[in-house]
Parts: structure tokens; C-alpha cells; sequence
């Protein structure tokens, strides 16, 4: 059967998620200095009560400040309350943790039972599962979501004269920019970059703050609200700029996974958008579903091209970068050659992408990367 870690689960939901997840609910959430208040879905209706209910970043907990007998919970128990306020469906603990697993795409583990003579019928459900995915990783044929279509027409409302001067100062070339419809949203101030899947279908449109004081405090990314239209997705279960690069990445049989969009116009830019091979899978974890579409476009050599997020060899977040890379790799059982790269030197600033300071410092450090 699959079983998911609600602790790991639970770290790889980003802030823009939590907000995306209120948002959807109804709680018509605003960024804050220290994480997001929403309206008190916790324990009403839609539409109904005081926004009251907090959220915060550094302990990545919510504090409801009116009407909830137990005031501090977790993502976990706020789905459970807002599914049986606003669906009337009694969920538990790991009905929750499944369910938001499966909205952004995260991966479970697979669990492997000794006593197989008295299966109860969720593990019989499970090993058929495994079976059905087993036979599909054989034929190659992957189950394949399609995401809600937006209407692309809003594209055409977006300003596209604007000169993005910030990005063109740090490499990326104006046409890549171009080819990937980059343009600019006043109402935010944030660049606006369209998302589309493998097929070229519009399904999600995030902006890139420009003041960096609002980087700093609400992320750089989020799904831009245009009209009070949430141009929102699951960023797990597609990845930016695969219907891009599938033919070139099905011509190598190998992509380049890098956290951010900006990412991919830098490679576009230095190596050419015919030779683009690179995706950005929009954070720092690669879900299986997102590994089975690089398999679909006929990858079997992924490179992962994550930031560098430590700040010395041996601390705290080098192992935890570590440990995630090692974790991607030991969990698939596709027939797929993992590599990645990995700023060992430290030739990069902190946080940094490896293609970001230059097309020498990233050949150099994909030369050197790691073969997992």
C-alpha cells in the first residue's frame, strides 16, 4: 500500500500553497510580515466571519483567534475542518495528509508487507495499485492529469513594451523572453509568467515580485490575481516549460531541472531555445508525477539543477539538501540515470542557481556534478 510522512508532507508545502489552499477555500487570504491572515473557514462557513484566523510562517502552524476549541492546528486539521464545514465529509488524519499529497503532486512511499494473507481491502486496493503502476512503468505509459484551462486571453491584457531591465541585467536574452510570453502586471508590480503544460495549454499564471522588501517578506513567487481571478495551480503536477523543450529533451533523452522559471530563460539564453532542455519544477522537490512527464517526453537522464540553499559544507541545510536529492533518486524505480548538480566548491553565492552567475560557472559545475 502507499503511505505518506505527514511530516515531510507538511514541510514540502510551500507558502505560496498554504495561501493558494485558503484561497480556494474562501478565506480571501492577504500576505502578511509574518505569514497570512485569512477569514475563520476553521470554523465557518464560506463567505462568513471575522478574519481572525493567522498563519505562521516560523512555526508553520495556524492560531484561529475566535471560535475554535483547540485555537492552534496544523494544514492537516484545518482541511479536516474545512472539509466537514463546507463539504460535509468526515476526513481523518491520514484521509488529509492523502489528500493534499495527491492536490500538489507530492510522493508517498510504497510500503511492503510481510503477512500478505490477510490483507484488509485498503492494502488489497494498494498492491493492486502497485501492480497497475508496475505495468505501466513497463510499457512506459503514464497516467497523464489534465489540469483546468484557463482562458489565455488575459495574456493579451498583460504589458509586453516594458523592457524587463532587472532580467536583462542579469543575462536572460530578450528573446527568450519573448518566447515565453514574459510581459509585466502593473496592478501587482510583478513580471507575469505564464505556465502551460506539455501540450501547450494555458493552466496557471504566476508573478515575480520587483521590490525586493516584498520578496523578502511574502516569496518571491505567487499565482497572479487578476479581477479577482486566481490564475493558480498544482506546481507538482506539471513542470514550467516542458512543452517547450520536449522535442530537444526526447532528441538528448535528457533534461535539466532547475527550481525557478528564470532559470530555464537563462539557459535558453546563453545555449539557445532550440538546444533547451531544462524544466523548472517550481521549488525545491521533484514529484513522481513530475518525474513520470520527463519520462513521457523520453528522459532517462535527469539532472537535478537545484539552488544552492547552504551555506556551509556540513550544516544543517547541506544535509537537508543532501538528504532530499538522495531521497528523489533512491524512490524511483523507473529505468532513469539520476545526476545532480552540486556546489561542493561553493563557486556560487548562497541561494544562488547554478546557472544564475554565468554560462562557464554552470558548465563548470555540470561537468562536476554527481552521479547518483
Amino acid at each position: 500500500m502507499f503511505s505518506y510522512d505527514k511530516d515531510e508532507i507538511k514541510e514540502q508545502i510551500t507558502k505560496e500553497e498554504i495561501y493558494q489552499l485558503l484561497y480556494e477555500w474562501g478565506g480571501e487570504p492577504e500576505y502578511t510580515t509574518f505569514g497570512i491572515i485569512s477569514a475563520t473557514i476553521c470554523h465557518n462557513p464560506r463567505g462568513v466571519g471575522s478574519r481572525k484566523l493567522y498563519w505562521y510562517a516560523n512555526s508553520n502552524l495556524f492560531r484561529c483567534y475566535t471560535g475554535c476549541e483547540e485555537p492552534t492546528f496544523d494544514i492537516f486539521d484545518l482541511v479536516q475542518k474545512v472539509s466537514k464545514i463546507q463539504y460535509n465529509k468526515e476526513l481523518d488524519l491520514n484521509d488529509a495528509v492523502r489528500l493534499l499529497a495527491a492536490h500538489f503532486g507530492l510522493a508517498g512511499h510504497v510500503e511492503i508487507k510481510e503477512d500478505f494473507g490477510e490483507l484488509n481491502a485498503e492494502m488489497a486496493y494498494g498492491e493492486a495499485k502497485l501492480k497497475q503502476i508496475n505495468k505501466e512503468q513497463e510499457t512506459s505509459e503514464q497516467k497523464y492529469i489534465v489540469l483546468k484551462e484557463y482562458d489565455s486571453s488575459i495574456l493579451d491584457r498583460l504589458n509586453y513594451t516594458l523592457k524587463l531591465k532587472p532580467w536583462l541585467d542579469e543575462g536572460i536574452a530578450q528573446n527568450a523572453i519573448e518566447h515565453n510570453r514574459i510581459g509585466y502586471y502593473l496592478g501587482g508590480d510583478q513580471i507575469s509568467i505564464p505556465h502551460f503544460d506539455i501540450e501547450g495549454r494555458f493552466i496557471g499564471l504566476r508573478g515575480r515580485a520587483m521590490c525586493q522588501a516584498e520578496c523578502d517578506l511574502y516569496g518571491k513567487y505567487k499565482p497572479l490575481v487578476i479581477n479577482k481571478q486566481m490564475y493558480n495551480h498544482p506546481l507538482g503536477l506539471n513542470l514550467y516549460n516542458l512543452n517547450s523543450s520536449k522535442d530537444a529533451i526526447q532528441k538528448l533523452s535528457t533534461a535539466i531541472v532547475f527550481e525557478s522559471e528564470k532559470a530555464c530563460l537563462l539557459f535558453q539564453s546563453y545555449f539557445g531555445i532550440e538546444n533547451d532542455i531544462s524544466v523548472a519544477c517550481c521549488g525545491s522537490n521533484l514529484s513522481q508525477y513530475q518525474i513520470d512527464l520527463l519520462l513521457k517526453a523520453g528522459a532517462h537522464n535527469i539532472v537535478l539543477a537545484f539552488d544552492r540553499q547552504f551555506q556551509e559544507i556540513g550544516d544543517a541545510e547541506h544535509q537537508h539538501l543532501k538528504k532530499n536529492i538522495l531521497k528523489l533518486a533512491d524512490r524511483n524505480h523507473l529505468n532513469i540515470n539520476f545526476s545532480a548538480i552540486f556546489d561542493k566548491n561553493m563557486i556560487t553565492s548562497y541561494k544562488a542557481s547554478p546557472i544564475d552567475e554565468g554560462k562557464e560557472k554552470f558548465l563548470k559545475l555540470y561537468k562536476e556534478r554527481i552521479i547518483l
